[in-house]
């Protein structure tokens, strides 16, 4: 008897242990997609969209999208979003949804989780999201159109092994016509997500405890890590389409993953972005290896994305944040015009630390010069290698100054202007990128087309940070207290600091932006049209605003738009048509005949929604890019891009600018040429626009940095509004030089 009763004691205390867990919420729970708002928009607001950007006796309308949008399904945006970080709590997709319709107002859009971070029941639950948003509309007319995709997050630890990330998006939504599950990348994101983050996640148990009111989101975070770790992974060597729906599939190389997508045979667009960020991206990246054989699907991968909330991809700088030796050692590159390399100003920085210190000179020089090496070797994280150094000292080194809105620690061999420029001749006849380009958001709060107006920049941005010293300390922890000895070989920061720290977040918040958008000319509004303007690579970016662009070779039969392709050896001649966006009223328009209350608007489009008046901005100037692709191995990219090759200014017009232009060089210089225009428009404030906002010298140096914070340190009221040129690029058109 007495062994009965201490059973049931037993139990009767388990018993309470959980009761008491479950009424504090301390076990956690996996959160789900949320139900989004069952209602369209009123039907005069498409009306008027119609109207509006189809004008000027022009036969396809333009539809404007984001097709790079995050939920609280990703890793990242899932960690953002939590109070230690300043987050607002859950964005489920059904809050996407519901911002691309009613708050953006946007033509279509693509979800896109990090598919590391996804499980069999968070893609099927996504999938099932993705339908209930399109299900409120006409399928033949619809008010919005959401398309269900994922992101692709590949990370190397070197230049050779990093490809970077790629969203993949499909055509249909149907479940017996789409993936039965997304494919993430293998290698170090696969493993950071798998076996790390349980591990890691179940730090933020304290956090819980100090934060109590909030405790429900860090146990909620820890569920998402644990069930990762929980996953299955798909056996290797079977075709993809033969695979059971409950495992984890992952692709190492864009060659597995372009064979992996051919084998499911869905209709399947990839576009790499990112390219250009030197976050993450190893120093001396190029896209050359992506022109190999298999690595570059011409019938996947049409699209590139030029510019997201993460900055500008789409200009080529001839300078590098490193450079190897003839025996391929990195190696720090002295300062040139308009760049700064990080690695020198580390040798800067000990230098006047030494002479300030009144060592001798030529000791100084030396420890400079060590310098400049320990930060060459450690390749992304080469700041840690300075001890005790605060972020304003690194000033504005390794930024692109002269550029529209750059990526943070820019790349230039992964620009858009470069993949232009290259070729591959193993098999002969050259192999070359054919991309459209697009633009989108990279929005991790499941906020789509963030850039419709220029404000709340901890919410319309990637702008996020710690939410107190404690917190900062421990994400960022001083570099004074890293171990001294440490490998300094490029790609070993992952295992040696997977923390912010690592890459430089805290100063990386200064260029964020609203993000871009993505425009197609489209015949209708329905899925099937925009998918094929998207596959005709009819499509253009902009930099947040809805400017109108129409770019055409002209031609005797038709004329060729924007995207397109032709051989020829006549001249060509070119015409241009760019109208500005609207500006905005305050406020949102009338939602009182839809579903969607009041403190739905406020919460999810903080009562500001696209709001356009009859007013538009001006278009200044149109600026045209030409690029020369290498016509022989080895030819050097440096002179091949002429940006900008003519530029035409344009008078005030509330109706636009319209210019045409002829290459009267083109058949004299026999070889292959590329076309692409940027629409310019009058100067308006933006959100971080000024980046580090630098006061410089009289030599045009930076002196002195004010830096936006994702944290407290910048008030949340700030907006860090900078006068900024939004701009819209075309598809480029190809020319194929061919002598009759």
């Amino acid at each position: 008897m007495r062994y009965v009763t201490i059973f049931l004691g037993a139990i009767v205390l388990v018993l309470g242990v959980y009761v008491a867990g479950v009424y504090m919420n301390l076990y956690g729970e996996l959160e789900e997609p949320g139900v989004s708002v069952n209602s369209e928009i009123p039907k005069n607001l498409v009306q008027n969209k119609l109207i509006a950007q189809e004008p000027f006796g022009k036969t396809k309308q333009i539809l404007f999208g984001d097709t790079h949008v995050h939920t609280t399904y990703s890793t990242d945006a899932f960690f953002w979003s939590l109070p230690i970080m300043n987050g607002e709590g859950p964005h489920p997709i059904s809050d996407a949804c519901d911002f691309a319709r009613f708050c953006a107002n946007l033509d279509f859009w693509v979800s896109t989780d990090h598919a590391e971070a996804l499980t069999p029941r968070k893609w099927k639950s996504i999938k099932e999201a993705v339908r209930s948003c399109n299900a409120p509309t006409d399928t033949t007319d619809p008010d919005l159109v959401t398309f269900l995709g994922y992101e692709w997050t590949q990370v190397g630890t070197n230049a050779e092994s990093h490809y970077g990330h790629k969203n993949v998006m499909f055509l249909d939504i149907e479940e017996n016509k789409t993936p039965k599950r997304a494919i993430g990348a293998g290698g170090v994101a696969t493993n950071g997500m798998r076996n790390t983050l349980p591990g890691q996640a179940t730090m933020l148990r304290p956090a819980a405890f100090l934060d109590f009111e909030n405790r429900h989101r860090y146990f909620n975070f820890i569920s998402f890590a644990q069930e990762l770790q929980g996953g299955k992974f798909c056996e290797e060597g079977v075709s993809s389409d033969l695979l059971d729906e409950d495992c984890y599939e992952s692709a190492d190389t864009p060659q597995d993953l372009f064979r992996k997508l051919n084998e499911l045979d869905l209709p399947a667009i990839v576009i790499p972005h990112g390219n250009t960020w030197g976050f993450y991206s190893p120093p001396t990246i190029t896209l050359d290896k992506q022109l190999e054989s298999d690595f570059n699907d011409e019938n996947l991968q049409i699209l590139f994305e030029v510019m997201s909330g993460h900055g500008n991809s789409e200009e080529y700088r001839p300078w590098r944040a490193l450079e190897n030796d003839l025996d391929g050692n990195l190696t720090c590159p002295e300062p040139s015009n308009n760049y700064l390399p990080s690695c020198w100003r580390a040798g800067e920085i000990i230098y006047e630390r030494c002479v300030n210190a009144d060592i001798e000179e030529q000791i100084c020089l030396s420890r400079a010069e060590e310098a400049r090496e320990n930060y060459a070797v450690m390749g992304v994280a080469g700041h840690l290698t300075i001890p005790g150094v605060e972020i304003e000292d690194w000033l504005d080194s390794g930024q692109c100054r002269d550029c529209f809105l750059p990526s943070f620690n820019y790349r230039p061999g992964g620009s858009a202007q470069y993949g232009m420029a290259i070729s591959n001749f193993d098999e002969g006849e050259p192999k070359r990128f054919n991309f459209g380009f697009i633009a989108s958001s990279d929005n991790h709060r499941a906020r789509p087309g963030t850039g419709y107006k220029e404000i709340d920049r901890f919410v319309t941005t990637e702008a996020n940070g710690p939410s107190s010293e404690f917190v900062a300390d421990t994400l960022y922890p001083k570099e004074d207290s890293q171990p001294q000895s440490i490998d300094l070989r490029e790609g070993e920061l992952l295992g040696l600091r997977a923390g912010f720290g690592a890459f430089e977040a805290e100063r990386e918040a200064s260029f964020f932006s609203t993000g871009g958008l993505a425009a197609v000319h489209s015949t209708g509004r329905d899925r099937d049209s925009i998918w094929n303007g998207l596959q005709r690579k009819e499509t253009y970016g902009t930099s947040g605003d809805r400017i109108l662009l129409w770019f055409d070779l002209i031609s005797e039969s038709s004329d060729i738009p924007m995207g397109g392709a032709a051989e020829t050896a006549i001249n060509p001649i070119f015409k241009v048509k760019a109208v500005g966006a609207f500006k905005q009223k305050p406020g949102c328009p009338d939602y009182s005949s839809t579903n969607i209350t009041n403190e739905e608007i406020e919460r999810i489009c903080k009562n500001e929604c696209y709001n356009p008046s009859d007013e538009r901005k001006i278009i200044t100037r149109i600026e045209v890019i030409k690029v020369t692709p290498q016509a022989f191995k080895g030819e050097q990219v440096d002179g091949l891009i002429s940006d900008p090759w003519k530029v035409f200014n344009c008078e005030p017009n509330q109706q636009g600018c319209e210019v045409e232009f002829s290459d009267e060089e083109f058949n004299s210089a026999s070889r292959d040429a590329s076309y692409y225009v940027r629409a310019i428009q009058e100067p308006s404030p933006a959100v971080n626009a000024g980046s580090l906002r630098c006061t410089y010298d009289d030599e045009g140096n930076c002196i002195e940095v004010n830096i936006c914070y994702g944290d407290n340190r910048t008030s949340k009221d700030d907006d860090c509004l900078v006068m900024s040129e939004e701009r819209a690029w075309s598809s480029p058109i190809y020319l194929n030089y061919y002598n009759l």
